[in-house]
């Protein structure tokens, strides 16, 4: 029989919820919560598309669009206190109203007066995107107490989708119509929200907190830092070949659109790479994966530095499947290692460790200044063999017992 589990709400008293949805719930909210994070990550990465228009519209000198930029990336760093305060308030308030503060946001940004309007709404943007997922990332855990790795993996692809479709769309409207016209993209928010806010699911707690031995608390926090240091090299490294491929095809005689080829190559082969993660660590093991993909995406980045013709694109897609395939199971490992703040695990796994990946590709691209592109690959193949010893020795993967669902 499932236990009853207590559930916090926002009015102050505990009401009883069951652990595991029915199988046709589960569903809904699993769809439910990949529409939001579609809807939520396209707003929150489309203003690159348009900010050449931005920046001529609002005049805004060269010096300060990196702090344009810097306002929207703010929930970044947000996320693993987002996520801390998400599991202490519990409710399903913080993912439907980050999705909200995020898409409504999103579509004012071509109303904007001024520079400064222009940055405080972007950071009201990123504040909300950082409210959405560590919470976010929690609910859809908590629909299936078997197949987390698959569900996580479904609800990451509806953010891939969003961040490929929604610079698409916001180009278009401002290049036919203008800026002001990005206010459409609000649409498909306020026409589903009404729906969908109710069928999100709420998080939950455990009616009794789970006993805790001596040495428990540092257990977990060395294993959660090897679990971020392993998450930071793989973001370093994918951020290194978005960034510095395309770059290395121009500087090989390539034309800037077969550049952009190669991120959307890149990018839709990682939508197979999140689902295929999911479902390979479901066979064979969250360990065999973990371990495989970094040794693979260290061969074909080696193969990548010298090869040309067809077959390159090949391999850059078998590269794309390999980068995106570990992150799935990187945040359920951050919730297992923080079974009563799994909100906050989320927001370490996949904020704080995108941070991280931010910061290595700063050192990457000052590297590349006096070096090489090639050489800065080289050391992607480095970063990622780094990762895969990460698992060598004593393991920082919980052992199956302790995996909670």
């Amino acid at each position: 029989m499932t236990q009853p589990i207590l559930q916090p709400t926002l009015t102050g008293g505990p009401s009883v919820a069951r652990e595991t949805p029915g199988i046709l719930s589960a569903g809904v909210g699993l769809w439910s919560l990949t529409w939001l994070h579609l809807l939520n990550d396209g707003a929150a990465n489309y203003l690159p598309a348009v900010l050449p228009a931005v920046v001529d519209e609002l005049h805004i000198p060269r010096a300060l669009v990196g702090a344009v930029m810097g306002g929207l990336l703010v929930g970044q760093g947000l996320q693993p206190l987002c996520g801390w305060i998400a599991d202490r308030l519990g409710g399903r308030l913080f993912v439907v109203l980050g999705a909200t503060g995020t898409t409504i946001g999103a579509a004012l940004i071509g109303l904007m007066p001024s520079y400064f309007w222009l940055v405080g709404l972007l950071l009201v943007i990123g504040t909300a995107n950082a409210f959405f997922h560590p919470p976010a990332l929690t609910a859809v855990r908590q629909l299936d107490s078997r197949r987390h790795a698959v569900f996580i993996s479904t609800f990451l692809i509806g953010g891939e989708l969003g961040r490929g479709l929604w610079p698409l769309l916001a180009g278009a409207l401002v290049t036919r119509f203008g800026l002001p016209w990005l206010a459409l993209l609000a649409l498909p928010t306020v026409l589903t929200m009404p729906f969908l806010a109710g069928r999100v699911p709420a998080l939950v707690v455990s009616a009794a907190r789970r006993p805790r031995g001596p040495g428990h608390g540092v257990s977990a926090l060395g294993r959660l830092a090897a679990v971020l240091a392993y998450a930071g090299l793989r973001a370093s490294v994918l951020y290194s070949v978005v960034t510095f491929l395309p770059l290395l095809w121009r500087q090989r005689g390539g034309s800037l659109v077969g550049g952009a080829w190669m991120i959307t190559v890149f990018l839709c082969a990682g939508i197979a790479g999140n689902i295929g993660g999911g479902l390979a660590a479901e066979r064979f093991g969250r360990r065999a994966v973990l371990a495989t993909a970094p040794l693979l995406s260290a061969a074909l980045i080696a193969v990548l530095v010298g090869i040309r013709g067809p077959a390159l694109w090949v391999v850059l897609a078998l590269l794309g499947v390999a980068s995106w395939a570990t992150i799935p199971l990187q945040i359920l490992i951050a919730q297992d290692l923080l079974p009563d703040n799994r909100s906050l695990g989320s927001g370490l796994a996949l904020g704080f460790s995108n941070a991280l990946g931010a910061a290595g590709l700063a050192v990457l691209g000052w590297v590349a200044a006096r070096t090489s592109i090639p050489v800065v690959l080289w050391i992607g193949v480095a970063l990622n063999l780094g990762a895969a010893m990460l698992l060598s020795g004593a393991s920082w993967l919980p052992a199956q017992s302790q995996v909670q669902s």
